[in-house]
């Protein structure tokens, strides 16, 4: 029997890019660290499981919806002309019905928490659907999906708490400028192709300044998450974190140094460290406090 009408699922893999895990795990480094926090070391294990799969399938969706936005654009980059709306290998059509699989998936599993976290979530699913577009009228598309990925953390803690507390806040504003500084050295990769056809990106708003920029909003990080720590009288062993994670930012500098595409890249990839190391901190605390 000929399986020629058989549904290729690979395209659909590499849309959701579940075949590039990257984008999940810096999602999920502030869902945890929200987490640990918001349950005092011990965060409900139904809230704990609703986000891990609801990062999972929110990621998926962003992603379906960026390559949907950006089918007429992505033929013209190289690091992008083979994905399958550019390609022609899945309708665009199809690619709206999987988004709003996905985004149905998520809203099925916020239902099960209280109501004010239902709530946010609609304003989460209006900031994933949304972001794609910022990128044609605004040069700051990084910034807007730092509020896309950090609004994860407030809705922690109103699953958790039944409210958002001023930490909560903090922990919020650390993520948006945590992405604002890898989702640059990300831009930084494709720059040259962004420039010709004129998408708007904060590597090419910060131009030559770039690497000043990022070491600004590195040193701000590092200072809201020192914040956090005192705020929250958290012990030595997330301060010696929060060293570790200095010394990580220094590394990116070291790499981003030249601007050379791979290697800031690899910048962009070390992220995923660096959100590992600051939860490992915070875990040992609640660990060593119990």
């Amino acid at each position: 029997m000929s399986n020629t009408h058989s549904l290729n699922i690979g395209p659909y893999v590499r849309l959701m890019r579940f075949d590039r895990p990257i984008g999940i795990l810096l999602l999920l480094w502030p869902v945890l660290w929200a987490l640990w926090i918001a349950g005092d070391g011990s965060p409900s294990i139904h809230v704990t499981l609703v986000f891990l799969a609801g990062v999972v399938l929110m990621r998926a969706a962003g992603c379906v919806i960026n390559d949907y936005a950006d089918r007429h654009i992505d033929p013209h980059v190289a690091r992008t002309r083979e994905r399958p709306l550019a390609s022609g290998e899945i309708a665009p059509r199809h690619a709206l019905v999987l988004f709003v699989v996905l985004c149905l998936l998520a809203f099925a599993l916020v239902l099960t928490l209280n109501r004010l976290t239902i709530l946010m979530s609609f304003v989460g699913a209006f900031l994933a659907a949304s972001y794609p577009f910022v990128k044609r009228y605004s040069h700051l598309p990084q910034v807007y999906l730092g509020v896309a990925f950090g609004w994860a953390v407030p809705m922690v803690f109103a699953a958790q708490l039944g409210g958002v507390p001023g930490i909560a806040w903090l922990i919020f504003a650390a993520t948006v400028v945590w992405a604002v500084i890898y989702d640059t050295m990300y831009a930084m990769v494709d720059r040259e192709d962004d420039l010709k056809i004129g998408v708007k990106s904060t590597a090419v708003l910060f131009a030559s300044a770039d690497r000043l920029i990022i070491a600004i909003l590195q040193a701000l990080m590092l200072g809201i998450l020192a914040i956090v720590g005192v705020l929250l009288s958290l012990g030595g062993v997330y301060y010696l974190a929060l060293a570790a994670a200095g010394g990580l930012f220094l590394y990116q500098q070291y790499l981003i140094r030249a601007r050379d595409p791979a290697l800031c890249f690899k910048a962009f990839l070390n992220n995923n460290w660096f959100g590992a190391v600051v939860f490992a901190g915070i875990f040992l605390h609640y660990l060593m406090a119990a």
